[in-house]
């Protein structure tokens, strides 16, 4: 028998999973995937950021970053441009502010979807479990 504490992983782990394949077929019907759409969000919060403060807020290496960027950027949907010394800076550009927009829009469906199996007060006290223990220093 696994103890509490792997059930627990477990559960945020499927429950993650169902909703990222989801996101990925939703997403998919305008023209894009998860990733990239993730991506598009993190650029779009912070414009001018570094390929490696990206890849942190996307939870993915430099290198696949990178290789995500590249398919970003082929269709114009980001912009890459000097910053100060080495530093390359991403933006979006206009291309990129209308797909990202239309993203929110799927998602935001995707999710209330997901999640309306949980009345309000139980959705606000899961999201304030998990804002907690996101709060955490990693061990």
């Amino acid at each position: 028998m696994h103890s509490e504490p792997q059930e627990l992983g477990r559960a945020v782990k499927q429950v993650q999973y169902r909703q990222h394949r989801a996101l990925d077929r939703a997403l998919g019907g305008i023209g894009t995937t998860l990733a990239q759409w993730d991506a598009l969000r993190a650029i779009g919060r912070s414009p001018g950021a570094s390929a490696r403060e990206l890849a942190a807020a996307t939870f993915q290496t430099e290198q696949a970053f990178g290789t995500l960027i590249g398919r970003l950027t082929a269709p114009g949907l980001v912009e890459r441009r000097p910053g100060h010394g080495r530093r390359i800076e991403h933006h979006l550009t206009p291309a990129g502010e209308r797909l990202l927009a239309a993203g929110h829009k799927v998602a935001d469906t995707v999710l209330a979807a997901h999640f309306a199996v949980l009345p309000d007060e139980d959705r606000t006290a899961l999201l304030g479990l998990l804002r907690r223990l996101a709060a955490q220093p990693e061990a």
